[in-house]
């Protein structure tokens, strides 16, 4: 069975959007995902990875490291030839240890020939790509406290067993998981850029399609990745498009007031919320072709950016995505 093509994926197209704005400025912060088991939250994340470019690496380099950008890496990156590869999609296990993830002395080596060499990380791995966390409401907090510290700062810093190694690691963090099985410290979920709420399909239309999508690809992988191609190549087009078009894409300052009453109206604790409204809007913009962000992105983003950043009111048990939507109506109509 192939990979599943990101557009054959029927619904959710809250989590689908999530997803591009992350693929188009990896800066967003990570797209968290929370929702039932079995409605496609590792599908999705692995099949847009899985549907954009090839990357250049470096030759022999553990690190990815670009051959095209300045780069300051473990490996010295001495090969001058470069080569192609996927982009990276990186699981990461529950039980992984913190040498696992960041990385740690090759002990093999260093029995072997007495040399000290460091050993690269999941964290490594995923540099340039993705790094995705099934269940990371389960994953032990100190992990994930790490885990999103290197996101936020593109760099890991591993200091231990003699060693003292500092590499890139830029990567899009996307977290799934079941709020029946644990809720994440809301501390670490406001770390995240995004926040997805995906539900089971109700409509019986759409829960058959999804049976015969399913179907067709374990039938026959390679034909229906193949009878796909063409509207992933439009979604790679779109993203290609969106990120060149970012730096130019303008975001007015009465955009910017708008974006900062809003978060003053719903009580969002900090400043995370308004540069994620404007990182965010702004990639729609891009997404959408548009030169400008304009209130109507601001106003579909904002639940995506803000609805994980709400303190629980007891005076108001309606729930955040309702909280929002509600500000947005009493203060821009």
């Amino acid at each position: 069975m192939g990979g599943f093509p990101f557009s054959a994926i029927v619904g959710q197209d809250e989590m689908k959007r999530a997803l591009l704005i992350a693929a188009v400025d990896a800066r967003i912060g990570g797209v968290m995902i929370f929702g039932d088991r079995g409605t496609g939250k590792s599908t999705a994340a692995r099949a847009l990875a899985a549907t954009l470019p090839l990357i250049k690496v470096v030759e022999g380099c553990r690190f990815n490291c670009d051959p095209d950008q300045p780069h300051d890496c473990p490996d010295h990156c001495t090969s001058n030839r470069a080569r192609k590869i996927s982009v990276p999609f990186v699981d990461l296990p529950l039980g992984s240890t913190e040498d696992r993830v960041l990385g740690s002395l090759d002990l093999e080596r260093a029995l072997a020939h007495g040399e000290k060499q460091f050993e690269p990380g999941l964290l490594a791995k995923a540099h340039r790509g993705f790094l995705y966390i099934d269940e990371i409401n389960l994953l032990e907090d100190h992990v994930v406290d790490l885990l999103l510290d290197v996101a936020a700062s593109g760099e890991n810093l591993v200091e231990r067993d003699g060693l003292s190694i500092r590499h890139k690691a830029r990567f899009v963090l996307v977290g799934s998981g079941n709020p029946e099985e644990g809720e994440l410290r809301p501390q670490l979920l406001d770390r995240f850029g995004l926040s997805v709420e995906v539900r089971t399909p109700q409509e019986i239309s759409q829960r058959v399609e999804i049976m015969k999508r399913c179907d067709a690809n374990e039938q026959d992988g390679t034909g229906f990745a193949a009878s796909w191609a063409g509207e992933d190549a439009k979604v790679l087009r779109r993203i290609a498009r969106a990120k060149a078009a970012l730096p130019s894409v303008e975001t007015p300052e009465s955009i910017l007031s708008d974006m900062a009453e809003l978060c003053k109206a719903v009580g969002a604790d900090g400043l995370r919320g308004e540069l994620t409204l404007m990182r965010a809007s702004r990639a729609t913009a891009a997404l959408d072709g548009k030169k400008t962000v304009t209130r109507a992105h601001l106003k579909s983003i904002a639940p995506l950016a803000l609805r994980h950043r709400l303190r629980r009111n007891i005076l108001d048990e309606t729930g955040s995505t309702v909280r929002i939507e509600r500000a947005l109506e009493e203060l821009f109509g």
